[in-house]
C-alpha cells in the first residue's frame, strides 16, 4: 500500500532472519572499524518550496555560463525558434507511454511519421526509424546492421577520423557483440581511402563506416567508396551532422546504404549533455535489419488519414540477445523537437542557417590566422562551419579556460595540447567574431 515508504522494523527483522544475520551491523562485520563512518550524516533540514527554489538558483549562479559557445565537436549552439517549445508542449502530441494503441496515440504517431519522412528526405535515403538515443549509439547500431546483413562476416571498418566519443561507443558495442572493428587510419586529417579500399579487397568485411564532417571539421571526399564496398559485398554507412545535410552531399548521393548520426543540430538545445537524438536511415532493402520503431500512414474505417506502427518486430521485446536490437524505444519528445524545427525552417531556412555558419566560421578562421598566434592544422582542407587550428604557443586547454573565465566565451574544444577545434553557428556574426579575436590577442600577447 505504501510502496515508497522505508522498511518497517518487522520488515527488516524478517529479511535478516531469511539471510541468517542477527542485526544490520552484522552485515558490515568484515569492514574494518577505521573505515566505518562514526559521525552524523550532514542531512540538511527540510525546506519550503520558496527556499528550495532559492537554493537551486544559488547553485545555478555558481556556474560559469558562457555568453557565446564555439565548442562544436558533435554539439552545436544553433538558434531554436521560440515557437518550437510551444509546439512540443501541446497536449495532443503527448501519450502516457509507447503508442501501441493507435486509436489514442494519433498525435504521437503523426509527429513520428513526419519526423521519419523529413529525415529520409534530408539524408537522401528511403526509410528512417524513430529513433536512437544519440549519434554514437546510432553509429553502433549501423555497425551491427552491417554484420547482420553480411551474416558470416564480423569485421567492420571504421574511420579513425571519428570523434573519440563515437569511437568509444562503437568499440564497446563491438566488444560485447563479437564484432572485429578495424580502424582505417587517417592521412593529413582525413580517412585514408586507399587504405580502406585495400582492406575491403580481403573480402571479409561486412561494412565501412565514415564520417562527414570529421572530428577536425574537414569535409571528406567519398567518391568511389560505395562502389568499392558493394564490389566486395560490404555496406557503406556515413555518419553526418544532420544540419549539414541541407548543403552537403547526402549519404544517399554518395551511394551509402545507411545514414546515421546525431540530430541535436536540428532545434535541440545543448543543455548539459542531453537528451539528444540519434537518427538512422537506410535503403529499403535493409528495412528489416533496422532497429527501432517505424510509423506508417494509412486510412481508418471511415476513410480518414490515420497513423499506425508498422514493421516493428515483437522479437525486439521478447528475444533479448537474439533480437534485431534492444534499442526499440522512440525518443518521442526529441522527435517532436526535430519535426517541429524542420517543418518551421524548411529547405530555405536550413540552407540559410548553414550559409551563415559557413560565413562566420571562415571569417573567424581567417582572422585568427591573421593574429599570428595560430596556424592551419590541415592547410587546404575544406570545411563548413567547424575547423581546427594549431596554437603556435601556449596550451589549448589553458586558452579555453582563460576565455571562459575572462571573456565568458567558450572558444572551442582543446582536442590536443596544441590543437583547438572551433565551430561557428548562425548565432555569431561579424561583431562576435571580432570580440573573440580581440580577446584571443590579449591572451596570447601576455604569454
Amino acid at each position: 500500500m505504501f510502496k515508497y515508504f522505508p522498511h518497517t522494523s518487522e520488515d527488516i527483522r524478517e529479511m535478516l532472519d531469511v539471510i541468517g544475520v542477527k542485526s544490520l551491523e552484522d552485515l558490515y562485520a568484515e569492514i574494518p572499524e577505521e573505515l566505518k563512518f562514526k559521525g552524523e550524516l550532514n542531512m540538511p533540514s527540510a525546506m519550503s518550496e520558496v527556499e528550495v527554489r532559492q537554493h537551486i538558483q544559488a547553485l545555478a549562479e555558481a556556474n560559469i555560463v558562457p555568453e557565446e559557445c564555439y565548442a562544436g565537436c558533435g554539439v552545436y549552439d544553433h538558434y531554436q525558434p521560440s515557437v518550437v517549445p510551444y509546439i512540443t508542449a501541446r497536449s495532443e502530441f503527448s501519450t502516457s507511454y509507447t503508442p501501441y494503441q493507435a486509436e489514442i496515440s494519433q498525435g504521437t504517431l503523426q509527429y513520428i511519421f513526419e519526423y521519419q519522412t523529413m529525415m529520409a528526405d534530408l539524408t537522401g535515403m528511403d526509410i528512417s526509424n524513430a529513433s536512437m538515443y544519440d549519434g554514437s549509439t546510432a553509429t553502433a547500431e549501423a555497425m551491427l546492421m552491417c554484420v547482420a546483413n553480411a551474416k558470416k562476416r564480423n569485421k567492420v571498418l571504421v574511420a579513425a577520423t571519428f570523434l573519440p566519443q563515437i569511437l568509444n561507443v562503437v568499440q564497446t558495442y563491438a566488444h560485447y557483440h563479437g564484432v572485429d572493428v578495424v580502424l582505417v587510419p587517417e592521412k593529413e586529417g582525413v580517412m585514408d581511402k586507399d587504405a580502406a579500399v585495400a582492406l575491403l579487397e580481403a573480402d571479409d568485411v561486412a561494412g565501412l563506416i565514415c564520417c562527414q564532417h570529421n572530428r577536425y571539421g574537414i569535409i571528406e571526399d567519398f567518391t568511389g567508396l560505395a562502389e568499392a564496398c558493394h564490389a566486395h559485398k560490404a555496406l557503406l554507412a556515413i555518419n553526418s551532422v544532420a544540419s549539414d545535410l541541407a548543403v552537403l552531399r547526402t549519404p544517399g548521393e554518395w551511394g551509402a546504404d545507411i545514414a546515421c548520426g546525431d540530430a541535436q543540430s536540428l532545434g535541440i538545445p545543448m543543455g548539459y549533455g542531453g537528451p539528444y537524438i540519434g537518427y538512422l536511415c537506410v535503403k529499403e532493402a535493409l528495412v528489416r535489419r533496422m532497429p527501432g520503431r517505424l510509423v506508417g500512414a494509412t486510412t481508418d474505417a471511415n476513410g480518414q488519414r490515420a497513423f499506425v506502427l508498422t514493421m516493428q518486430a515483437r522479437e525486439q521485446h521478447i528475444r533479448r540477445e537474439k533480437a534485431t536490437s534492444n534499442i526499440c524505444t522512440a525518443q518521442g519528445y526529441m522527435c517532436l523537437f526535430v519535426a517541429s524545427y524542420l517543418a518551421l525552417m524548411g529547405e530555405r531556412g536550413l540552407r540559410e542557417v548553414n550559409e551563415l555558419g559557413y560565413s562566420g566560421a571562415h571569417l573567424l578562421h581567417d582572422k585568427l590566422l591573421e593574429t599570428g598566434f595560430f596556424e592551419d592544422a590541415f592547410p587546404g582542407k575544406l570545411f563548413l562551419n567547424e575547423f581546427t587550428l594549431r596554437l603556435k604557443k601556449g596550451v589549448a586547454a589553458d586558452f579555453v579556460r582563460h576565455m571562459l573565465e575572462c571573456a565568458l566565451v567558450l572558444p572551442g574544444v582543446a582536442v590536443a595540447d596544441d590543437l583547438l577545434t572551433v565551430a561557428v553557428t548562425e548565432k555569431y556574426g561579424p561583431d562576435s567574431v571580432e570580440d573573440y579575436v580581440e580577446s584571443a590577442k590579449i591572451y596570447f600577447s601576455e604569454l
